[in-house]
């Protein structure tokens, strides 16, 4: 997978896997492989948020929605997968702490996710592509936390 900017939605069928032992089968879903990633990624020190600037004002303009904010792979943002019988590939958008080295990070996550998603399904990992889309600054959490002053209107209130 290599696109630019990962949807927030899978992009592909649930995984089948078939069990060693002739048993039955176990599927993975699609939905499931991404929520595992995301949750591994925002694991590491140093990932602020997750998903493209667009991505981001939309999911926060879906939370506001009533039903909007559900559970579910609709809400892990910044997160693609494309899942096969037995590997899967990720994508992810980071949004990073200012200071950090995005290298080093970057390592970090894909150890993280490749772990995560190995060790819970099952799946190979063949490739988890990153992009950091923006850089937090410690200011911009000042800014918004502040409550603006409230403009005269002229009029007395008794």
């Amino acid at each position: 997978m290599t696109s630019s900017t990962p949807a927030t939605t899978t992009t592909a069928a649930p995984a089948n896997r078939l069990e060693t032992n002739g048993q039955g089968r176990t599927t993975i879903a699609a939905s499931v492989v991404q929520k595992i990633a995301g949750i591994a990624a925002r694991e590491v020190s140093g990932v602020y948020s997750m998903g493209s600037g667009a991505s981001r004002a939309f999911g926060a303009l879906r939370e506001r929605i009533p039903g909007g904010g559900a559970t579910g792979a609709s809400n892990i943002a910044g997160v693609a997968v494309e899942v096969g019988e037995k590997q899967a590939a990720v994508d992810l958008d980071l949004v990073v702490e200012y200071g950090v080295a995005i290298a080093d990070l970057a390592s970090a996550v894909r150890r993280n996710v490749i772990g995560a998603v190995e060790r819970m399904t099952g799946l190979e990992v063949i490739e988890v592509n990153i992009s950091v889309n923006d850089i937090h600054l410690a200011t911009e959490d000042d800014d918004r936390d502040e409550v603006p002053a409230p403009v005269p209107t002229g009029r007395v209130v008794e």
